[in-house]
């Protein structure tokens, strides 16, 4: 039996304003996801509460993101987090074989980040170490991009913990993480197991099985055309699926924001900050 599960908890970092998001993220999620795969489930949002199957929704408050998942890190006893974010849904079938593999082996040997999304930012050396197929390479930290990066990674959580400063937004926290990461020069390991966005493999695999996939469906608070293919899918489940199907499309085709608001327009803005200039010069 393994020993993982106190020992890992798959932590879903939301904010509130996406909660339009939820429920896609639970039907894709649980359409793919084998909740025997050891670990511990939650789902954490601000303030509000949210309903995912599978998970238990915990809080972090308002705050900026780096200081809202220190909060959450904080409070969780397990050692390790698979990092998730609302926005990246499933469109294959995990391999818990896999999963079980890897949380002993990160354990084991103490590992403190593995990247698990293919990218073209990254740069890997092949080791001799393989998990299912998958080569579990190392990262050529001078060579790479984005070593502090926010797709679903394995991550030691006091080691997280050290890359997440004060009042950090989620985009300079990647920026000067990575920066401080290249400084630091750790082991940080990768595997090809989620194509990210349909990308291809980085790494020297071995006819890896069960390959998935994920697609990060939000770009500057509005859907992206990843959300096409999850809509399409959507239209053939149940009823709730179609209705939110629905909804889906009514944002994405009228450029909608997660609050259901309205975009606005360049020109509108540009009017607003001319008439802020006017103001100010009293003219």
């Amino acid at each position: 039996m393994s020993t993982c599960k106190n020992n890992v908890a798959l932590l879903v970092h939301a904010c509130d304003s996406y909660e339009f998001l939820y429920k896609g993220f639970d039907y894709t999620f649980s359409e793919n996801w084998d909740f025997k795969i050891p670990c511990n489930y939650y789902f954490a949002t601000e303030e509000r509460t949210a309903d995912v199957s599978g998970f238990a929704n915990i809080k972090s408050g308002k705050g900026e993101w780096a200081d809202r998942l220190v909060t959450l890190l904080s409070n969780l006893d397990e050692e390790y987090i698979l990092y998730f974010q609302e926005d990246m849904w499933l469109s294959k079938p995990v391999n818990p074989k896999f999963f079980t593999a890897l949380f002993e082996q990160a354990i084991e040997n103490d590992w403190q980040q593995v990247k698990l999304h293919s990218s073209g930012v990254y740069k890997t050396k092949e080791t001799t170490n393989f998990i299912e197929g998958f080569n579990i390479a190392e990262i050529d930290n001078d060579a790479s991009l984005f070593l502090m990066s926010h797709q679903i990674t394995l991550w030691k959580k006091d080691f997280l913990l050290a890359q997440l400063y004060k009042k950090e937004h989620p985009w300079r926290n990647e920026r000067k993480g990575t920066k401080r990461l290249k400084k630091l020069n750790p082991l940080i390991l990768h595997a090809d197991y989620f194509a990210e966005n349909g990308a291809e493999q980085n790494n020297n695999n071995r006819n890896p099985s069960e390959r998935s996939e994920y697609y990060a469906v939000s770009f500057n608070s509005t859907l992206n055309h990843n959300a096409v293919r999850f809509i399409e899918v959507l239209k053939l489940g149940s009823q709730p699926q179609k209705d939110y199907a629905a909804e889906l499309l009514n944002h994405y085709d009228n450029n909608l924001t997660h609050n259901g608001k309205e975009r606005p327009k360049k020109e509108d803005l540009f009017k607003k900050l001319k008439t802020f200039i006017q103001k100010s010069l009293g003219s």
